[in-house]
């Protein structure tokens, strides 16, 4: 998979993936996709601009994401309240060749959508200001399951214009198409953008049974219902106590 930024621009930036499609069965602990670029100028007898940045966003399947506080009553730990966010994306991962302020200045990072909290949209209609506190809640507990982090060492500059970095998907990914936006810099300056996409997908067995119950879903609904009555019929016979 290529992809290539406009040709107006005096840097053009070229990348591919090692795969698009990252395969899950039941033992699944996680993956990694290696990412390969390079920059190249119009005229490379012009003067380079100077050292290159580069940041490497990936981000997973967008939902609407309900963050609960629970509250302690009397002996019973309660959802007393709650938050929702909506086109929150479930995995989020930043690459860097180093730290992301360092790189750009954070109106060009909020602007390009780049880093963990950008792309975590504020909660829907409301200005209370407790719903901070909910939003910083769903990005530390998503950085805890590690669908949520940024590597300010994770782009490897191989040259000035060649790099690579690993794109690790980890056990808990969900399922769904993923968005890879590759962003070169130079001086606190954005110089070049491209895009690339790969897949999360079920295979083996666990796609077959997700196939057949989302095309048969009645006769799936039955066959579970019914393995769970033999099932439950066979524990009572062996537990039977005369």
């Amino acid at each position: 998979m290529m992809a290539c930024a406009g040709a107006a621009q005096a840097e053009q930036l070229i990348a591919e993936l090692s795969h698009d499609r990252v395969f899950i069965t039941s033992n699944f602990t996680g993956a990694e996709i290696a990412l390969f670029g390079s920059i190249e100028r119009d005229n490379p007898l012009a003067p380079p601009p100077g050292d290159y940045d580069l940041i490497i966003t990936v981000y997973g399947p967008r939902g609407v994401v309900t963050v609960r506080e629970k509250r302690a009553l009397g002996p019973l730990w309660l959802n007393l309240d709650q938050r929702k966010y909506i086109a929150t994306p479930s995995f989020i991962s930043t690459l860097s060749n180093r730290p992301l302020d360092q790189i750009a200045s954070a109106e060009q990072l909020q602007k390009l959508l780049i880093g963990v909290d950008p792309l975590v949209p504020g909660q829907a209609a409301s200005d209370k200001p407790e719903a901070t506190d909910f939003r910083e809640a769903l990005i530390r507990l998503r950085r805890k399951d590690g669908l949520f982090r940024e590597d300010a060492t994770g782009v490897t500059l191989l040259k000035a214009d060649l790099f690579k970095t690993a794109i690790r998907i980890p056990g808990t990914a969900p399922l769904g198409a993923y968005s890879v936006d590759v962003n070169v810099f130079a001086k606190g300056m954005p110089l070049a953008k491209t895009a690339l996409k790969f897949t999360v997908i079920k295979s083996g067995m666990e796609q077959t049974i997700a196939t057949y119950a989302r095309e048969n879903a009645l006769v799936y609904g039955l066959a579970v219902a019914l393995m769970a009555l033999v099932s439950g019929w066979i524990a009572s016979v062996i537990f039977r106590r005369d």
